[in-house]
């Protein structure tokens, strides 16, 4: 099979938390959690994502932040910056930034709320890709963003030499399908609990929630689905899947991730509003979730 655009970044990235303390973002939280992830092998970090509060961060918060991300990381593993927004000027800005800071790769988000036709669509991610020199990697998630990229849509943005991957957030299977079958676009998964199902079709890897908290079952997961072990790759989706449908499922994202990942010892502070912590009831629930995975909770949440 020829090697599709944007395969150095297949394997198992995270799209990592913001830690908040007293309301400012805690740089050394962030630096615990970045260290963390390339001790266990995660191949890029994905900085100032819906994982990251990225729409309660102020502009020079969300400048800084993936800067920061850059310098801690040093070149060790990969950066693929959050810098989508439904100003196609102000993704341009942030991209640009993150560019000259030294990202290697853009996330860009659907513009979302403005609901722009497929051609606005096309012409925004077109306009992102020429306008910096480093790969992106479009991110569709109509369930956030209120409007689907269609397939027709991203097969003519896989002509534009920039746009090397797609984040795959729709949660249809067949999508994902047309996608690998018609472009040599990289497909990542955007939900955890279809990284199987997704690779099985030609995805190639995962950008996780759920690897803030366990990336080396992640890691694996991907790699045996990639090496065709499908017996190894199958234990461990059910492994996971209880675990990566409540990050999603218990509350939006990242509200159960944040809950989780206090109950383990490896607090990342607060939520911004209008985020709010986890209700007591679903607080349990991940709780036990944690419990029966074999994780050990330390803290009440």
């Amino acid at each position: 099979m020829p090697q599709r655009k944007g395969s150095d970044y297949a394997g198992l990235s995270v799209a990592i938390i913001t830690p908040f303390a007293d309301g400012e973002v805690d740089y050394g939280r962030l630096r615990e959690q970045i260290e963390f992830q390339i001790d266990s092998g995660t191949t890029c970090l994905v900085p100032a994502g819906t994982t990251g509060e990225s729409p309660t961060l102020s502009h020079d918060e969300h400048d800084r932040l993936i800067s920061e991300v850059i310098q801690i990381v040093a070149g060790r593993v990969k950066v693929m910056a959050g810098t989508g927004s439904n100003s196609t000027a102000e993704a341009l800005r942030l991209t640009k930034r993150a560019a000259d800071e030294g990202a290697d790769a853009t996330l860009q988000v659907a513009p979302y709320y403005n609901k722009p036709t497929q051609e606005g669509f096309f012409q925004h991610f077109k306009a992102v890709a020429e306008h910096v020199d480093i790969p992106v990697c479009v991110y569709n998630i109509p369930g956030r963003c209120g409007k689907e990229i269609e397939v027709g849509t991203i097969q003519r943005l896989s002509e534009i030499d920039g746009i090397t991957m797609v984040k795959e957030a729709t949660g249809k299977l067949d999508q994902c399908s047309a996608i690998v079958g018609t472009t040599d676009l990289t497909v990542l998964s955007g939900d955890d609990s279809l990284t199987l199902p997704m690779m099985s079709v030609g995805a190639e890897g995962v950008v996780s929630v759920a690897g803030n908290l366990v990336p080396t079952d992640m890691i694996n997961l991907v790699r045996a689905a990639k090496e065709g072990d499908m017996a190894e790759a199958m234990a461990m989706h059910h492994k996971l899947f209880k675990l990566c449908q409540n990050m999603l499922g218990l509350a939006t994202n990242p509200i159960p991730l944040k809950a989780a990942m206090a109950m383990v010892g490896r607090d990342t502070g607060e939520l911004r509003l209008p985020m709010t912590a986890l209700e007591t009831p679903e607080a349990e629930k991940l709780r036990e979730t944690l419990s029966a995975y074999g994780i050990e909770t330390a803290a009440k949440v």
